[in-house]
């Protein structure tokens, strides 16, 4: 049969976080690169604006890619 390991009562069981203090800055770096982004393709200008169609895209492209850095950095 499978024995269930109890701990005692007393012992304090530790939890370790996911990602450290750095990666949860550089997640919160990216987000706010991504709303940078969608803030850029706001407006009521000409809809084929270099910066709606070229620059904004780019923006959110690389807030994404920053944000899968943060994630895998160790």
């Amino acid at each position: 049969m499978i024995e269930k390991k109890s701990t005692p009562a007393g012992q304090d069981t530790k939890t370790e976080l996911v990602f450290n203090k750095k990666n949860y800055q550089l997640l919160l770096i990216s987000i706010a690169i991504v709303v940078l982004g969608f803030i850029l393709m706001i407006g009521t200008t000409d809809i084929y604006d270099f910066r709606k169609t070229l620059l904004a895209p780019m923006v959110v492209l690389a807030g994404f890619a920053f944000g899968v850095y943060a994630i895998l950095k160790k």
